[in-house]
C-alpha cells in the first residue's frame, strides 16, 4: 500500500477551483480577442495613395491594415526613375520610393498582408473584407486599389516596361528629349500624350491600328496641325526590340489591311490606349461613373459612410503620384474623424 506524504495528504484538493479559473481566463481571452479583430481601418492598396493613407492612418494610432491587392506599390512598382516627386533634386526609383513609404508605414505601426481582395461586403458595419482565405471586420475602409494601364499584349512589352515602353507621358516623356518616340492609340488620351511628348521628341509617330479615330475633333484637330506629330495607320505593333539589351531600339510593325509587316526605328513607346480602375469588386455597392471610377464627394468620401477612396481609383485626370498621396492623405484623415464621431 502506497502512503501520501504528509505534506501531499495534508493538501485539500481544488481541481474545481481550478477548472473555473481557467475556464473564466479562457473566456476573457476570448472576448478579448473578438473586441479586437474589428480593425478602425483597412486600406485595400499599396500603391502611393494607400501608403500615405498607411502612414497617416497609423501615425492616427489607427493601427491599419494594408491588404497589397493584385499590384503590390501599384504603377510606382514598375517605373524606374521618378523626377516630379518633391524632395528627390535627384529623382528616385520608382520601387525605391514605395519601399520607402512602406518603411515609413511600418515604423508607426502599419501591418501588411499580401494577397488579392476577393469580395467585400459593405452592407452593414463592421464591413468584411475577404482576401486569400482570410476574412477582415474593419470600422472603416479606405479603397486605393488604384488603376491599371490597358496593355498591348505582348511579350516583348511586358519585358521592356520602365526600359523605354511607358504608359505615361507626364511621367516618362522628359528622359525622351531630342529622340524619335511611338505613341500607341486612337483616343483623346493618345492625342493628348502626343501633343505634350512633342515638347520633348524630335519626332513623334502616332500609331493606330484603323484609320478612323475615336478621339474628339478638337483635340484630333490639334495632333495633326503640330508638325512634330507623324500619323500612321492602320498599323499595329507586332514585336518591340530589344529585349536582351534592355532598351527600345526598333518595333516590328504590321498593316492590318495587307497584313505587310516593317520595322521602325525608335527610342520609345508609349502606350496609350486607357486605363481601367480596378474596382470590379465594389459594383452594386458603390457608386461610379461610366468607366467605373468611384465617384466622391468632400474630398474622398463615397456614397456609404465610412468608406472613403483614394488615388487613381477615382482620379481619371491626374494620374500622378504626387496626387495619389495626397489623396491618401484626405482619405486617413476623413477616416480618422469618422471614427472619431463614431467612438463607442
Amino acid at each position: 500500500m502506497v502512503q501520501k506524504s504528509p505534506a501531499l495528504a495534508g493538501r485539500p484538493r481544488n481541481d474545481t477551483m481550478g477548472c473555473l479559473d481557467w475556464f473564466a481566463a479562457l473566456v476573457c481571452i476570448i472576448q478579448y480577442l473578438g473586441e479586437n479583430s474589428v480593425h478602425k481601418v483597412i486600406i485595400i492598396g499599396s500603391g502611393c495613395a494607400g501608403l500615405t493613407a498607411a502612414i497617416y492612418a497609423a501615425r492616427a494610432d489607427l493601427n491599419p491594415l494594408v491588404l497589397d491587392g493584385y499590384e503590390p506599390g501599384g504603377q510606382l512598382a514598375l517605373t524606374t526613375m521618378v523626377e516630379n516627386f518633391p524632395g528627390f533634386p535627384d529623382g528616385i526609383l520608382g520601387p525605391e520610393l514605395i519601399e520607402n513609404s512602406r518603411k515609413q508605414a511600418q515604423r508607426f505601426g502599419t501591418e501588411f498582408q499580401s494577397g488579392a481582395v476577393t469580395s467585400v461586403d459593405m452592407s452593414r458595419r463592421p464591413f468584411t473584407v475577404v482576401a486569400g482565405k482570410e476574412t477582415y471586420e474593419t470600422e472603416s475602409l479606405i479603397i486605393a486599389a488604384g488603376a491599371s494601364a490597358r496593355m498591348l499584349g505582348i511579350e516583348s512589352e511586358r519585358h521592356l516596361l520602365g526600359h523605354g515602353v511607358s504608359t505615361c507621358a507626364t511621367c516618362d516623356g522628359f528622359f525622351f528629349r531630342g529622340k524619335d518616340i511611338i505613341v500607341v492609340g486612337g483616343g483623346d488620351t493618345a492625342m493628348e500624350e502626343a501633343t505634350f511628348l512633342t515638347k520633348f521628341a524630335k519626332k513623334v509617330t502616332l500609331i493606330h491600328r484603323r484609320n478612323e479615330f475615336r478621339a474628339t475633333k478638337i483635340m484630333l484637330d490639334r495632333a495633326r496641325a503640330n508638325e512634330k506629330i507623324e500619323f500612321l495607320t492602320p498599323y499595329v505593333i507586332e514585336e518591340v526590340h530589344d529585349v536582351n539589351s534592355k532598351s527600345v531600339e526598333k518595333v516590328r510593325i504590321r498593316d492590318t489591311e495587307s497584313n505587310a509587316t516593317s520595322e521602325l526605328e525608335t527610342s520609345g513607346v508609349f502606350v496609350a490606349i486607357g486605363h481601367d480602375p480596378n474596382t470590379k469588386l465594389f459594383k452594386g455597392q458603390l457608386d461610379m461613373d461610366e468607366n467605373g471610377y468611384l465617384t466622391t464627394h468632400d474630398g474622398p468620401k463615397t456614397n456609404i459612410e465610412g468608406v472613403f477612396a483614394a488615388g487613381d481609383v477615382q482620379d481619371h485626370h491626374y494620374r500622378q503620384a504626387i496626387t495619389a498621396a495626397g489623396s491618401g492623405c484626405m482619405a486617413a484623415i476623413e477616416a480618422e474623424r469618422f471614427l472619431e464621431r463614431h467612438k463607442g
